[in-house]
C-alpha cells in the first residue's frame, strides 16, 4: 500500500527535510539535526506538521454516552472547550489506541486518533456505533494540523498567525474563524512544553506554516525530535508503550480510566488487573554508561531476561542514557538494579521514574 502525503509535503521537501513512512505517510524526520530541533522546543519553539493525525467527529442525541462508552476517562457534563486524554480498549483490556476527546458543544466530540490506527480505530468506533443514536464523520482527508510548541508558542501563535489563544488553559480548545475559514485551537502538544495545535483546511495550514517559515520565530521540527521530547517526559508512544498486548495499567496510565464509571469496554478487566495485579509494568531505567538502549533490548536480572526495551535514548535535555521497559512486576521497583543487554555486551542500570525530564505545561 503506498503512503500517503501530508499537505505539507511539497514543503518540506524544499527544505531539504529527510522524509520516511511513519504511520502510512511520508513525514519530514528531520530538517537541521534532531538535537537543534528538540532544542528549539526546549528553548523557543518549533512547529510540527501533524497533519497525518486522523479525525473523527462524533455527533448526536447519545454522543456523550457512546463516547462514554468507548473512552476510558470521563467526559459526562464536561464544560465546552475541555479536552481529555485516555484510550479505547478491546474487552481484554489491551488497548485499541490512545487518543485526545475534544468536547466541541452540546452532543458535539472531536475525537483525535494515531495515524498509523486510524483504519483500524474507525471502524473499531463504527462498530460499537450502530446501537447508539450518533452520526460518525470520519473526517482525517479534510483536515491539516500543526503542532507550535515551546515556550514562545503563545507569542508567536498570537503574533504571527493572529490567533487569539491567551486565554486558553492546558486541555481547552475552541473554534476561531480565521480569513473565512474555521479553524479548531487547543493548547495541547506532544512535548512536555507549552504549545497549541491547529486544525484546519489544507489550504489554511499551508499558509500558516508559510506564515511561520517567513517569520524566522519558528523552527521547522520532524518526528526524529518529537520521538525525544515525549520521551523525556514520559509519554508513551503507541506500538513502543502501549499496545494490544499492553493495557494502561501496566503503562502506569490508570489515572486516565475512570474506573467508577457505570460502564466502558475493556472496564472489567482493568478492574480486574487493578484488583489481582499485571504480570508486567512499564518502567524508566538510567544506565550508568552512555551506551544508548534501543527498543527491543533484553532487561536481565540476575542472568535471566525479566523484560525489554520499549523506547530509550542518550537524553537531549539531560545528559543521561535512559529508556522506558515493560519488565515483570516484581522487578518494577524505585531502586532494583537491572542490566539492559545491547548487542553483545550488558550495561548495569537501575530503576526510575519514566519521567526524565519535567514538563512546563501553562496551567
Amino acid at each position: 500500500m503506498e503512503n500517503k502525503k501530508t499537505c505539507l509535503y511539497d514543503n518540506h521537501v524544499a527544505l531539504g527535510a529527510l522524509m520516511s513512512p511513519f504511520g502510512g505517510f511520508i513525514m519530514p524526520i528531520q530538517y537541521s539535526s534532531i538535537i537543534d530541533e528538540h532544542n528549539a522546543v526546549r528553548q523557543h519553539c518549533g512547529v510540527f506538521d501533524v497533519s497525518h493525525m486522523g479525525e473523527v467527529f462524533v455527533t448526536g442525541n447519545d454522543a456523550e454516552k457512546f463516547v462514554n462508552h468507548i473512552f476510558t476517562n470521563d467526559i459526562s457534563n464536561a464544560p465546552v472547550g475541555q479536552i481529555f486524554y485516555g484510550m479505547m480498549l478491546y474487552p481484554n483490556g489491551g488497548t485499541v489506541d490512545d487518543l485526545l476527546v475534544y468536547k466541541m458543544g452540546e452532543n458535539n466530540f472531536f475525537l483525535v486518533i494515531n495515524a498509523a490506527n486510524i483504519d483500524k480505530d474507525v471502524e473499531w468506533i463504527l462498530q460499537h456505533a450502530k446501537d447508539y443514536d450518533v452520526n460518525i464523520d470520519h473526517c482525517s482527508e479534510r483536515y491539516g494540523q500543526l503542532a507550535v510548541q515551546g515556550p514562545e508558542a503563545e507569542a508567536v501563535v498570537e503574533e504571527v498567525l493572529g490567533v487569539a489563544c491567551k486565554e486558553l488553559v492546558f486541555y481547552t480548545a475552541k473554534t476561531l474563524v480565521i480569513e473565512g475559514e474555521e479553524i479548531i485551537v487547543s493548547r495541547t502538544g506532544y512535548t512536555g512544553e507549552d504549545g497549541f495545535e491547529i486544525y484546519g483546511s489544507h489550504t489554511l495550514i499551508v499558509k500558516m506554516w508559510n506564515q511561520l517559515m517567513e517569520s524566522g520565530r519558528c523552527k521547522p521540527c520532524g518526528l526524529g525530535c518529537r520521538d525525544t521530547l515525549r520521551f523525556e517526559v514520559g509519554l508513551p508512544l503507541y506500538g513502543d508503550e502501549l499496545s494490544q498486548d499492553i493495557s494502561p495499567v501496566m503503562a502506569g496510565l490508570g489515572m486516565f480510566c475512570k474506573l467508577n464509571k457505570e460502564e466502558f469496554i475493556g472496564k472489567e478487566a482493568l478492574v480486574e488487573q487493578k484488583s489481582n495485579g499485571v504480570a508486567k509494568k512499564l518502567v524508566g531505567i538510567e544506565l550508568q554508561d552512555k551506551a544508548v538502549p534501543r527498543h527491543g533490548y533484553a532487561v536481565i536480572k540476575d542472568g535471566y531476561v525479566i523484560g525489554e526495551v520499549t523506547t530509550g535514548y542518550h537524553c537531549i535535555s539531560v545528559p543521561k542514557s535512559v529508556c522506558m521497559a515493560l519488565v515483570d512486576s516484581q522487578f518494577a521497583t524505585l531502586g532494583t538494579e537491572v542490566e539492559i543487554q545491547i548487542r553483545k555486551k550488558t550495561f548495569p542500570g537501575v530503576v526510575v521514574k519514566k519521567r526524565f525530564y519535567d514538563k512546563h505545561y501553562k496551567k
